[in-house]
């Protein structure tokens, strides 16, 4: 069985789909689908898996995911309880490469957004001006009538074709594995996020899945391209810059919140991941007398395994 092939459902009146909703959580399963996607999250925190990248999101990120990109986007732990009273807010537009017409990409005046599209399957993260400039744009869509609203997505592609604030977030060379199972692939990444924070055995997730673990490892690469180890590290990490941002507890506390056993193991994958270590992380976005912010560097990009 293949990883869940999403069918878009466009309205009668319109080439493409655009919709802004609000909800308790994120709950989509792990899925592809031929459309480019370009999401927008407007309110939350959480966790993006986007083909072998996973990273941290929150209110004003902005993806561009290429078409048959195997993605999913999970909150928070908290947004899952509903004492916690949270919500979430997202924009998205699903649009085909042949929306207005198979050639129109081809025509000179679309050469800019026709690279566009190409470097899109490597997904693309936007920052900047740009993606200020973007999110108001998809915003503004919910009021527009389907005309107008055609035209706002032709002037967001114009403006993506233009920037230099784009950031790829696929390791080079990546290509979208869409075969394997959907529920076993759903189960191991809820079960990282739900374990992430103590001590995880491979042996445990194994098990869940009724396999062994040589045969889980391989099924594991072969969906992420990353094992099963440097995937929980990453989130691990992720959940360390965010303690470190809101600048509450000790480096060594945040070690242990994050899962790491020791100090000096957190220490180790931190650097290699980010280059720095936590302390002088956590001084590249703190004011002494200002309160916590999160500037648009903070946003956490692993490097390639």
């Amino acid at each position: 069985m293949k990883p869940k092939l999403y069918k878009i459902p466009f309205a009668p009146d319109a080439s493409f789909l655009y919709k802004q909703i609000e909800k308790s959580f994120i709950n989509d399963p792990w899925h592809f689908h031929k459309e480019y996607e370009l999401i927008a999250i407007h309110k939350g925190k959480g966790t993006k898996f986007i083909g072998d990248n996973v990273s941290l999101f929150e209110e004003g990120d902005l993806s561009l995911i290429g078409s048959n990109i195997p993605h999913l986007y999970r909150n928070n732990q908290d947004f899952y309880d509903a004492s916690h009273n949270l919500s979430t807010e997202l924009s998205y537009i699903h649009f085909t490469k042949e929306f207005l017409g198979r050639q129109f990409f081809e025509i000179p005046e679309m050469t800019q957004t026709n690279r566009l599209l190409e470097k899109s399957a490597l997904a693309l993260e936007i920052h900047g001006t740009t993606r200020e400039n973007v999110i108001s744009l998809m915003i503004k869509m919910s009021e527009q009538r389907p005309a107008r609203r055609l035209i706002s997505l032709l002037e967001i592609l114009e403006e993506l074709s233009q920037s230099n604030d784009l950031k790829p977030l696929l390791s080079s060379g990546y290509t979208a594995n869409t075969s394997g199972s959907t529920d076993k692939i759903n189960l191991v990444f809820e079960f990282i996020l739900k374990n992430y924070t103590k001590e995880i055995y491979v042996q445990d997730i194994a098990e869940k899945l009724n396999i062994s673990v040589p045969a889980f490892s391989r099924y594991f690469k072969n969906h992420t391209r990353k094992t099963f180890s440097d995937y929980v590290t990453e989130i691990r990490i992720g959940h360390a810059c965010r303690l470190l941002m809101e600048n509450n507890h000790t480096i060594s506390e945040i070690s242990y919140q994050s899962g790491f056993d020791n100090l000096s193991n957190f220490y180790r994958h931190f650097k290699k991941i980010l280059g720095v270590i936590p302390k002088d992380y956590r001084n590249r976005f703190l004011k002494t007398t200002a309160p916590v912010s999160m500037p648009e560097s903070s946003q956490l990009h692993f490097k390639a395994s």
